[in-house]
């Protein structure tokens, strides 16, 4: 593996994987606490159809698959919001039909021949550095949002209803989240592909609440465990010459058995790590609101 890293692509692709694991670490916290990993999973499968319908345009198929993400991203936004008690449904459909409209989009392509499976499971080792700029700059406008906007996602991952009458745009911040969650899934498309997407924005994060006591530090416990399977999964992948996102995947998900089974034997004993981290945001959230509240009565 030494040797590897003389190598243009083997030195773009680490880079690739810790700009990703970065964006998967703080957006993929926030999506299990809020309980949206299944509308992301509608997001990452749905960008096929962005894909298809790049081929047919003509365009750089990462571009078409993020606006058409951003497009899926806002409509089951909406949908959601409007209809909660179908919202599965919904996100099953899009799902789906964003497939489906993809397939379509390529057949339709005149001469096509591009390896489909380069985006179907990821192909880190090919990333180029247009890619990388994109995925720096994603990870900044990330970074920055999430520290401009802490305490709003604080309260929206605590109670959203009560965060709303405290005066947090809920609405727009849900489709903030939205928004950023649909940038984040097309960027990590070139690592692991969007069918493996999902795995990457979720794993570390049910690894992480393990270690964790805020939402700031399951960020921080996620971006680490995301970057040492990266890191784990390319070493296999170039000891054994195998698909680098399926063997990524696989070594997050070896890992996570590992740490399931042993967190089943620690909830006989006491209460789930999804509870102290439910219990720790909370007294996370009032601490943030007495500051808030102590610094207005001065």
């Amino acid at each position: 593996m030494i040797e590897a890293l003389h190598y243009d692509f083997m030195q773009n692709a680490l880079i690739a994987g810790v700009l990703v694991s970065l964006a998967c670490g703080v957006i993929g916290s926030l999506v299990v606490v809020n309980r949206m990993v299944f509308i992301s999973g509608g997001i990452a499968h749905s960008a096929y159809g962005g894909i298809g319908l790049a081929f047919l345009l003509g365009i750089p198929p990462l571009l078409g698959a993020g606006l058409f993400s951003l497009f899926i991203a806002l409509i089951i936004g909406v949908l959601t919001l409007t209809s909660k008690y179908r919202s599965d449904s919904i996100i099953g459909a899009l799902w789906a039909a964003g497939m489906a409209f993809g397939i379509i989009c390529i057949d339709l392509s005149p001469g096509y021949s591009v390896d489909l499976m380069s985006y179907l499971f990821g192909s880190i080792l090919a990333a180029p550095h247009a890619d990388l700029w994109f995925a720096l700059a994603l990870d900044i406008v990330i970074i920055l949002g999430v520290i401009i906007l802490y305490k709003d996602f604080l309260a929206l991952s605590y109670d959203a209803e009560y965060a709303a009458l405290r005066g947090v745009k809920v609405r727009l911040l849900y489709f903030i989240l939205l928004s950023i969650s649909a940038l984040t899934v097309v960027m990590t498309i070139r690592v692991v592909g969007l069918i493996l997407v999902i795995a990457l924005l979720t794993i570390p994060t049910y690894i992480a609440e393990t270690f964790s006591r805020s939402l700031g530090g399951m960020m921080v416990y996620s971006f680490i465990a995301s970057a040492l399977f990266t890191f784990s999964g390319l070493w296999i992948s170039y000891a054994f010459n195998i698909t680098s996102g399926a063997s990524i995947i696989m070594v997050a998900t070896v890992v996570f058995f590992i740490f399931f089974g042993v967190k089943k034997v620690k909830e006989k004993r006491g209460k789930s790590a999804l509870q102290s981290l439910a219990k720790s945001i909370k007294k996370e959230y009032r601490r943030q609101n007495k500051k808030k509240d102590g610094g207005e009565g001065i």
